[in-house]
């Protein structure tokens, strides 16, 4: 089990974001995001939104942290990608 973090690089809503992230499913996304608490309305497509202020907490939970561009070249070779507008 692998889940990945990438630096809180991202505005919206007036703070930055880190993007939490899976390679082998989303089963396994929800399951480590539940844990942390994470609410379930920041998943969006193929990862959380997390708020600078948790990674931190995510990274010593045991999320690895990489660039962002590591998360989506991991999205896309493991055929998890969702791009906006993909059903």
């Amino acid at each position: 089990m692998t889940i990945y973090i990438d630096p809180p690089n991202a505005a919206g809503h007036g703070r930055l974001w880190s993007h939490l992230a899976s390679d082998a499913s989303y089963d396994e996304l929800h399951a480590f995001a539940a844990t942390l608490g994470i609410p379930q309305r920041g998943f969006d497509r193929d990862h959380y939104d997390v708020p600078s202020e948790w990674y931190d907490q995510v990274v010593a939970a045991g999320a690895t942290p990489v660039s962002s561009r590591e998360i989506v070249s991991r999205l896309i070779a493991s055929g998890l990608r969702r791009r906006k507008g993909s059903p």
